[in-house]
């Protein structure tokens, strides 16, 4: 099949790659639609290496992934052909302790699409587990489907956040995820939502969205922000959502007593971390790696209209054009949120 493959770091090729495609009993295939370009991709893209995933040999990229199901395992009753479906990337070992304690999205022997060596899904067709294939209702397009992946990152944050309603919280970071974080962490029951970046394009996507307050930190002190929205008393959960090793100075001045700190964005040198005033205030810390049991949960808010994520697509290319999509999303402009990739009919 012809995919989107990066052939070393700063190559990539649309060309034909030899793809496992069997199909097993408790397996679906899938003709992608939609594929969305996630920042993961463009560093492997530009970088060659998140971490210890070094790219070694050519990968498909793509894991923000839907599209329709034309062929079901003879052991899959949840799904039929036809159906309009999104799908989770990772696929854990179900016998592992991870998995058993409900946390497979940290299991170590988990594969997760575009990841290597594992091969993404920029590519016409896939093969998945039906478990981890969500039949999207009639009410969620392709588009959307293809920004659930993402959006249960945001989800995942605001379960760990264990949000009280009536919450007020912090988003330090307005790209993709902090956004989606922001979204979610109303859905889960925030009264308002302060959101911090140095971006005024995407402070104002995100200030589109009502109860998200956004705070330009170019012209405003956060600090003297949230001391204003909560009388002094601080935040009840923060989410660090940018990565940048600078938010962590003075962070825990955001906060109230007895607060949550949770941390999203992944930062790719060492964080001088103020342990003295995470104790004083008695702060509850909690980390997000991907996400786990939400997927679900995720379609059914897009579905019921709650959360509109339609506004963080800033536009889409076609399949024959993606080298271009990852040549502007490695730019990094300050107008884009959601790049998406169109697959042909």
């Amino acid at each position: 099949m012809i995919a989107l493959v990066l052939e070393r770091r700063g190559e990539l090729s649309l060309r034909e790659i030899d793809l496992p495609l069997a199909l097993g009993p408790d397996d679906v295939k899938i003709a992608v639609h939609t594929v969305g370009v996630c920042g993961s991709d463009v560093h492997y893209y530009t970088h060659g290496a998140i971490g210890s995933f070094v790219v070694r040999e050519p990968m498909v990229l793509g894991h923000e992934a839907a599209g329709t199901v034309t062929a079901v395992g003879d052991n899959v009753t949840s799904l039929t052909i036809g159906d309009r479906v999104c799908m989770e990337p990772g696929i854990p070992n179900m016998s592992s302790r991870a998995s058993k304690l409900g946390i497979y999205n940290v299991d170590p022997d988990v594969r997760f699409w575009a990841t290597p060596p594992v091969h993404g899904v920029l590519t016409p067709e896939v093969v998945h587990p039906a478990a981890f294939t969500y039949k999207l209702p009639d009410t969620v397009s392709f588009a959307e489907g293809a920004m659930v992946e993402p959006f249960a990152v945001g989800m995942q944050a605001a379960t760990r956040a264990k949000i009280a309603p009536g919450d007020i919280a912090v988003v330090i970071g307005c790209g993709p995820i902090g956004i989606m974080t922001a979204i979610a962490a109303l859905a889960g029951g925030c009264s308002k939502v302060l959101i911090s970046d140095l971006s005024a394009p995407k402070l104002a996507i995100a200030g589109q969205y009502p109860g998200i307050i956004p705070v330009d930190i170019t012209r405003t002190s956060l600090a003297d922000v949230v001391a204003a929205e909560t009388d002094g008393w601080g935040a009840d959960v923060l989410f660090e959502a940018s990565g940048s090793p600078r938010a962590y100075q003075g962070i825990f001045d955001l906060m109230r007593p007895g607060g949550t700190l949770v941390l999203v964005g992944l930062p790719v040198e060492p964080v001088a971390f103020d342990i003295p005033a995470s104790i004083f205030k008695e702060a509850r810390i909690e980390t997000v790696f991907r996400y786990a049991n939400n997927f679900d949960r995720a379609v059914n808010l897009i579905a019921s209209g709650k959360v509109d994520l339609k506004p963080l697509i800033t536009d889409t290319y076609d399949f024959k054009d993606s080298i271009a999509a990852f040549d502007r999303a490695a730019k990094g402009l300050a107008e884009d949120v959601k790049i998406q990739i169109r697959m042909p009919a």
